[in-house]
């Protein structure tokens, strides 16, 4: 079946609307992306055209469309262990300097961009390494948060392949995982100290506490720089002073505009 055709016209519609929606921009090279991701979605509710679908998007007051498209232009590509240095800081360097500060036992980490889960599972096994018997007496478990509620499904599974568990360190894989069948699951220590919520990065915060650890990994190089220099201020002003944050190699923060200390590559601290 020959997919449904997408005007310039209407092409400029939807990455409008998917750029004051969720902050991705969208330009012409994506094109080709928008119409393979959504051709199934008109077929299915009876369109025979972009400009249909955009004007029923518009009209739905319930958010369920939004979300369906939200989930359907998202890009969730991640690994276990990718960027692998980015965790043996935070094992060996960021957790040590971040946790001697604190006098209530409460570490707060925010995943801010968590996919299907492999980033902010690791992140929680590397915290109860780092703390031993003595994990118990921390509140340390982290938010994980995404826009896409499929994303979130699967992470909330916490099930993965034999192949994507044997990307990690063998002491993670054989100390924080049951096998189930030909699978993986991430045990239940790990999975009830990580909590899944919906949340939309371009919309304003409402934390009740800062966080002492930002994980925000391969999610900025979909915004343009204003949306990213909004966003970055806002975790500044939700990271404790001497917090990490982390962000993707392929992302840079530029040094003129940056309110964060330049650690390494990818790494930034809140000056104490």
């Amino acid at each position: 079946m020959a997919p449904i055709l997408l005007t310039d016209t209407e092409f400029k519609k939807i990455a409008a609307l998917v750029y004051d929606s969720f902050g991705i921009t969208l330009n012409e090279s994506k094109k080709n992306l928008v119409v393979n991701r959504l051709n199934k979605i008109l077929r299915q509710r009876g369109f025979e055209t972009f400009l249909q679908y955009y004007n029923y998007l518009v009209k739905d007051k319930s958010g369920k469309e939004l979300q369906q498209l939200a989930n359907s232009i998202s890009t969730n590509h991640t690994f276990f262990n990718r960027e692998s240095d980015h965790f043996d800081y935070y094992l060996k360097t960021a957790l040590p300097e971040v946790t001697k500060t604190i006098r209530d036992k409460d570490l707060r980490v925010w995943c801010a961009a968590s996919s299907t889960g492999e980033e902010p599972y690791t992140l929680a096994m590397l915290q109860q390494e780092f703390f031993g018997h003595e994990y118990k007496t921390w509140k340390a478990g982290l938010l994980a948060t995404d826009i896409s509620e499929k994303a979130l499904i699967k992470a909330n599974a916490g099930m993965y392949p034999k192949g994507e568990v044997g990307k990690l360190p063998f002491a993670l894989k054989n100390n924080y995982f049951n096998k189930v069948g030909d699978q993986f699951m991430v045990n239940p220590d790990v999975k009830s100290e990580v909590a899944f919520r919906k949340l939309n990065l371009v919309k304003p915060f409402q934390f009740k506490k800062p966080f002492h650890i930002i994980f925000c990994r391969n999610v900025m190089i979909y915004f343009d720089q204003p949306t990213k220099d909004d966003l970055i201020k806002r975790m500044y002003d939700c990271t404790m002073p001497g917090g990490y944050l982390f962000i993707g190699h392929s992302e840079t923060i530029p040094r003129h505009n940056c309110p964060y200390k330049f650690v390494m590559p990818a790494v930034y601290r809140k000056v104490l």
